[in-house]
């Protein structure tokens, strides 16, 4: 009888039995020629000791599409070259030691239509643990037309929130109330009073606010409620405040979403760590309800930060944007938080252009068409103040909202005196832009002749002007740049 290797109708070597390389599998392809309606892929991968860089390339294409570990007959029941992804190009990282840059090309039909969710169980499901890369990082995403255009994007983006607060050619002003948990509901309503009376558009619930025993959600949205609209009603002016429908369960999220509708607030806010689902499913109740969506960013540090290992922000940029979220946390340069300046840029382009151009010394890697998707607006928040105002402003232009959470709450002659203070400091230097003049340079003494007349801002920039976070940022680009103004 002859042996399996003379009986089997299979001569390709791709269909040798057992174990072969994911290269030989056809997950590599030097020659492949990208399609416009491909998925890209940069992968950032740091094989294991002995592991070739385009091997390890092919191994995280294979995985993260149709591939395990041995060679199975069943691919050929499918249209399996279509259906390969292709590892096409590997690059050495900048001043580093064995990281490479891995670009992969996905056939978009590998992905259901309209479903975050779907996308990343390919791109980010099991690669991540995967025996043969020591680390990966999923740099950057090149989403198609095609299947840009089966998501819903912000209902409201930047333009149609403008026109509901009837505010332009200015950044938005917010603050989060502090202390994050422990008040009653009265006197969480009494901060949200007293903040948009003194100049802001917005107060917000912070990501770890939502049903506990000291204050339940309902009793705090009604008297958030009650502080919105009596400073709406003293100021003339359209005021809101994110109340935070994050729970447990969807049932739960409805709920205090319908709530929120009904006793009138124009925006919720929901959590990263509820999920992609979640966030979609709470993304489209907005659009039906008119309703601004605001993501906080809850928890992303714990897989974005690290240079070496997880997946960027810009990414989880680009996905938050097709959910349909209107507003997400993305950095402030200056603060407590993480934000090297260049990346931050890339990240606000990424909300905020309509078209994207490779550009690597801002992080993006990909030309990308956004499929007339709205803007999402980006968030500025943690650990500022407003002697920081002329170096916000330049550094992340008009299309933001500005949240100053203890530089409002802190301030020693109480929230409203807090807020005016950042409206005064903000007003100056949008004027002094708009008379041409320098006011980065100029800033701080802009704002010393601000605060001539203005009590507050006086005092704030007292208390606050040798705060720093001077710390180097984990997160730093590969190809460097000198910082220049948002495209915002």
């Amino acid at each position: 009888m002859n042996d399996a290797s003379e009986r089997t109708r299979i001569k390709s070597e791709r269909y040798e039995a057992g174990v072969i390389p994911y290269k030989k599998m056809g997950y590599w392809d030097a020659d492949y020629t990208v399609k416009e309606s491909d998925v890209l892929c940069l992968f950032r991968v740091t094989p294991q000791p002995g592991v070739d860089p385009i091997e390890a390339a092919a191994a995280i294409a294979g995985e993260s599409s149709t591939a395990t570990w041995t060679v199975v007959w069943t691919d050929l029941l499918t249209a399996c070259d279509v259906y390969r992804a292709k590892a096409y190009f590997v690059e050495e990282v900048p001043n580093t030691q064995n990281e490479f840059f891995a670009f992969i090309a996905y056939e978009c039909d590998l992905f259901e239509e309209g479903s975050i969710a779907n996308l990343t169980a390919s791109i980010i499901g099991n690669v991540f643990g995967f025996k043969a890369v020591k680390c990966l990082r999923l740099e950057d995403m090149r989403i198609p037309y095609a299947y840009l255009k089966t998501f819903i994007g912000p209902a409201a983006g930047v333009i149609v929130e403008r026109e509901r607060l009837d505010v332009f050619g200015r950044p938005l002003l917010g603050a989060t109330v502090k202390p994050k948990l422990g008040l009653s509901g009265k006197n969480y309503g009494r901060v949200v009073y007293e903040g948009l009376k003194g100049g802001l558009d917005f107060l917000k619930d912070d990501e770890n606010i939502n049903s506990q025993p000291f204050m339940r959600w309902r009793e705090r949205y009604l008297y958030v409620m009650e502080g919105v609209n009596k400073a709406a009603a003293k100021t003339g002016a359209v005021k809101g405040s994110y109340l935070n429908v994050t729970a447990a369960t969807m049932e739960d999220m409805y709920e205090r979403a319908e709530f929120a509708k009904q006793i009138g607030s124009v925006i919720i806010m929901i959590d990263l760590v509820i999920g992609y689902t979640a966030i979609q499913s709470m993304c489209i109740w907005g659009r039906k309800n008119d309703t601004i969506v605001h993501l906080h960013r809850a928890g992303h540090s714990s897989y974005t930060r690290q240079k070496n290992h997880g997946v960027n922000f810009r990414v989880i940029c680009k996905w938050m944007r097709m959910s349909g979220v209107d507003h997400i946390h993305a950095g402030t340069v200056v603060g407590k938080l993480e934000g090297d300046p260049n990346a931050v840029k890339g990240f606000y382009d990424t909300l905020l252009l309509t078209t994207l151009k490779e550009n690597r010394q801002l992080g993006i890697f990909f030309d990308m068409d956004w499929a007339s998707l709205r803007k999402c607006m980006p968030v500025a928040s943690g650990g500022i103040h407003c002697g920081q105002m002329h170096q916000l402003t330049h550094l992340l232009g008009e299309d933001v909202v500005l949240q100053f959470g203890g530089g409002t709450i802190g301030h020693p002659d109480g929230i409203q005196s807090g807020a005016t203070a950042n409206r005064v400091a903000l007003e100056c230097m949008v004027l002094a832009k708009n008379e041409g003049r320098d006011y980065l340079k100029e800033g701080v003494d802009i704002l010393k002749t601000a605060a001539k007349d203005c009590r507050p801002l006086q005092t704030a920039l007292d208390l606050w002007k040798a705060i720093t976070f001077d710390y180097a940022s984990t997160d730093t680009l590969d190809f460097e740049a000198t910082p220049t103004k948002s495209a915002s």
